[in-house]
């Protein structure tokens, strides 16, 4: 008996929809893309429940006749290619046939689109793929498409699509894909019919502005400097920020011929002309705009065709990369340090140079942590020590307490940013940072669960400003925020007043941790509230925890140990850094044999 048997087109359809439409994010991203190829100076975004409900495209493009509105939803219908050497020749945003289909396969839609020669335009009603109906009717020009209660079809799909403010978040990302690179088109969103962006046709700057200037009290643009490199292989233009305006949130977009991408070798390019320039984990932004011959890529490797291949891949990373490097040297943002024999540094500023005297660390000479007989270090050595070197699943318990329990009289000295502790198998060294990252993090995580953050005071109230995006994910999340001790109150669509930090910052800049805080939930990509809950306490709890190298007293060390030591987990912080390392007294002695 045959097995081997051919899908039926339904079936089929639904397969193919799953590769190009995984979200109302897709769905956008493909509609808004063939308005353009449509030639429209206006289009206008409409989202009811994230995209559950509807999504909506109106544009003023070319719109179709009754036929091609009929055959657009046919698959592998297109009208950008021909043949397949058009694949290398490429002029538009779409062209696999793939989209229109797709969507029609899981969804209701609904087209009403008029050509400037017509006098009547075509209403064509689909469902499951299936065309319920087709008709003339009075319409503008241009194409009005409805998309309506997405994935009906597939529940299974429906179910995974994650809340409607992450679903939101993620439009939102979509259309700034978009609109960043066609600053030329008119473009407006609106979700529950709230207007969220109404962006004029401008200029490449401004259209960055006006999409990211709300989250700044100065210009965002006066943060960027302008790149620019046109050779026969590829031109360059863009910009990239200033290392001082560096952040983790930063915003890093790549397009190619009007196209965004993700490309990480080219990013490793930008990176390396910033290299030596950026503290900690720190990132630049950057809006970096390719002009190349359409033969010399490749788009189609995916549908959602943001994964691209350049022929001329190293040649084009040498030019991004000297692009850079030329920018950040021509306005002076790369500055030198000179050493002398003094121990000073020269710094040069634009009014002058200064000498800065490096910081003076104090410490005692005759101190000696080993200096102590074997028999004193039993003495007072705190007990129960269990070797560090056997590894601990993250999710059980310690097995055996590390220290006793009574830390009043226990021998403790500190050594840069260690806590050094005599035991009976060698010599402990505790890492302050982390040990104090421990506590406050499961301090934190208490407060969340049982809403009883202890929250200080400003003096005066500070606002908080925010992208569209980023205010999305703050309204997820401004529950837990309040829980923690953030005293919140939405003052308009786009920023709230901060009145009150957690006590725990001590007075720190409470924005600047709100601005971690976001840009650690959105590189997280999770959609879990338990996981929000978790890494809002880690960021809180970096932030407020002792430095490194901050002299303790006897007591203040002794306190911590006795704090640290009451968790069930404490050899690693939640992120799984090491807090504890044992010097044991065989390792010791082996380096003087």
């Amino acid at each position: 008996m045959d097995v081997i048997r051919l899908l039926p087109d339904q079936v089929a359809n639904q397969i193919a929809a799953g590769e190009v439409i995984q979200r109302p994010a897709s769905c956008l991203k493909e509609l808004v893309e063939n308005s353009l190829d449509a030639g429209a100076t206006h289009i206008r975004v409409f989202v009811r429940d994230a995209g559950r409900t509807l999504l909506q495209v109106t544009d003023n493009g070319s719109g179709m006749s009754e036929t091609d509105v009929r055959m657009a939803f046919e698959r592998h219908a297109t009208s950008k290619i021909r043949e397949a050497a058009d694949l290398f020749a490429l002029h538009t945003m779409g062209f696999r046939g793939e989209a229109l289909p797709s969507i029609s396969a899981v969804a209701h839609v609904e087209v009403m689109t008029r050509r400037q020669e017509d006098e009547m335009g075509t209403l064509l009603e689909l469902a499951g793929g299936n065309v319920i109906r087709q008709e003339p009717c009075q319409c503008p020009v241009g194409t009005n498409i409805k998309v309506k209660d997405l994935f009906y079809n597939v529940p299974v799909r429906r179910k995974f699509l994650k809340t409607d403010q992450t679903e939101l978040r993620n439009l939102q990302v979509a259309f700034h894909h978009i609109v960043l690179v066609y600053p030329q088109v008119q473009f407006t969103f609106i979700h529950n019919d709230e207007v969220l962006e109404d962006l004029p046709a401008t200029t490449e700057k401004q259209r960055i502005e006006n999409v990211f200037g709300k989250s700044s009290s100065k210009a965002y643009t006066s943060q960027l400097v302008e790149i620019a490199a046109d050779t026969d292989i590829v031109s360059i233009r863009g910009f990239v920020g200033k290392p001082e305006a560096a952040g983790r949130n930063a915003q890093q977009y790549f397009f190619v011929n009007g196209r965004y991408m993700r490309h990480p070798y080219f990013h490793k390019a930008v990176m390396n002309a910033y290299a030596g320039m950026l503290p900690g984990e720190l990132m630049p932004s950057y809006f970096v705009y390719f002009d190349i011959l359409p033969e010399a890529i490749d788009v189609n490797i995916h549908p959602t065709k943001t994964e691209i291949k350049f022929r001329d891949e190293q040649a084009v990373f040498q030019i991004l990369a000297a692009a850079v490097r030329e920018a950040l040297g021509k306005f002076n943002l790369s500055p030198s340090l000179d050493f002398d024999r003094s121990g000073e540094v020269e710094m040069p500023i634009t009014n002058g140079t200064t000498s800065v005297s490096l910081p003076k660390v104090s410490f005692d000479p005759n101190y000696n942590p080993f200096k102590a007989s074997a028999s004193q270090r039993t003495t007072h050595a705190v007990s129960s020590w269990e070797k560090l070197y056997s590894p601990i699943p993250a999710e059980q318990p310690e097995a055996t307490p590390l220290f006793a329990t009574d830390w009043s009289d226990a021998p403790v000295w500190q050594y840069g940013q260690y806590i050094l502790i005599p035991t009976e198998e060698g010599l402990c060294f505790v890492h302050q940072h982390r040990a104090h990252v421990c506590i406050l993090y499961h301090q934190l995580l208490q407060q969340i669960e049982q809403m009883r953050g202890v929250s200080q005071q400003l003096l005066f109230q500070e606002v908080l400003a925010l992208p569209n995006e980023d205010m999305t994910l703050l309204e997820s999340v401004v529950d837990d925020l309040r829980a923690v001790g953030f005293d919140l109150v939405q003052f308009d669509r786009n920023s709230y007043s901060l009145a009150g930090t957690p006590a725990v910052l001590n007075g720190a800049d409470g924005i600047s941790v709100l601005h971690d805080i976001l840009s650690e939930l959105h590189s997280s990509g999770t959609d879990v509230r338990e996981q929000w809950r978790h890494r809002i306490a880690m960021v809180l709890a970096e932030r407020a925890a002792i430095p490194s190298g901050k002299r303790l007293t006897d007591d203040e060390m002794r306190d911590l140990m006795q704090k640290l030591t009451a968790l069930n987990l404490y050899k690693h912080t939640p992120d799984g850094k090491t807090v504890l390392w044992l010097l044991n007294d065989k390792e010791l002695q082996s380096k003087f044999l």
